[in-house]
């Protein structure tokens, strides 16, 4: 069963994001990752580049496709998760946990233009999503 935890934001493109220890920690969501399938590949950008809300920053290659990961919020690369790109199958198997994908300085405040778990849920069964 899909999962949408309370503690994250999320955007259209099916990215989430949460504040800890100072910087905006930047995922695929769990629905993302089902409509993949097997991910086999994930290009990151290099600690220091900076991203920008709503464009992409980086690919996801599954065995069925190859997606684009955008950016939730605008900032600095702090860090990007090594374990992902020498295992890309985490974020299949942990896509909330040890699947996550960099680190971001930025503004935290960023967040709150992201929907909330439970509008994500209504988006993604095709619901209308509460205002």
């Amino acid at each position: 069963m899909t999962e949408f935890p309370d503690d994250r934001r999320y955007t259209r493109e099916h990215e989430w994001a949460r504040e800890a220890d100072g910087h905006i920690v930047v995922g695929i969501t769990d629905y993302a990752q089902e409509q993949l399938g097997d991910i086999v590949e994930v290009e990151l950008p290099d600690p220091g580049a900076q991203v920008t809300a709503g464009a992409p920053l980086g690919e996801v290659e599954s065995t069925k496709s190859i997606a684009d990961v955008y950016s939730p919020v605008s900032g600095q690369v702090a860090e990007t998760n090594a374990d992902v790109k020498q295992s890309p199958e985490l974020i299949n198997t942990d896509p909330y946990g040890r699947g996550w994908l960099m680190t971001v300085r930025g503004a935290p405040g960023q967040l709150e233009e992201l929907m909330a778990a439970a509008d994500y849920r209504s988006f993604v069964s095709g619901e209308e999503i509460a205002r």
